[in-house]
């Protein structure tokens, strides 16, 4: 079912962002789509494919918990899940926000073409 392999995605990535930045950036790699577009807080807007890669490797999460988890299909090749998160990076103060996910199938799987972050 496209709405439990899109969900399973979104907790694939922050699995893969809570451990090493190896394992973050190849994971990136595989599923962001060739065009892709990341409105993140404090205004940062990303195009650049291979600087979200880069970008991935930053610190990892040390917790995190994903909450209110919702599913759209507008059509059977495009889904959009959005969710609240609570995370937090060793030594850092909790991160909390509203965030969105598009994802288009392409012939190798689902591709994340859009991610958008508003922090609560």
């Amino acid at each position: 079912m496209q709405a439990n392999e899109l969900v399973d995605l979104e907790r694939a990535g922050w699995a893969a962002l809570s451990s090493t930045a190896a394992e973050a950036t190849d994971f990136y790699e595989r599923v962001l789509d060739r065009d892709v577009l990341m409105l993140l807080p404090g205004g940062l807007v990303l195009d650049d494919r291979a600087a979200i890669v880069k970008a991935m490797a930053g610190q990892p999460w040390s917790y995190y918990e994903l909450q209110d988890i919702r599913v759209l299909s507008p059509t059977p090749d495009v889904g959009v899940v959005t969710y609240a998160v609570v995370a937090q990076r060793t030594g850092s103060p909790a991160y909390t926000a509203l965030l969105s996910s598009t994802y288009v199938r392409r012939s190798e799987g689902w591709k994340l073409l859009f991610h958008q972050q508003t922090p609560r």
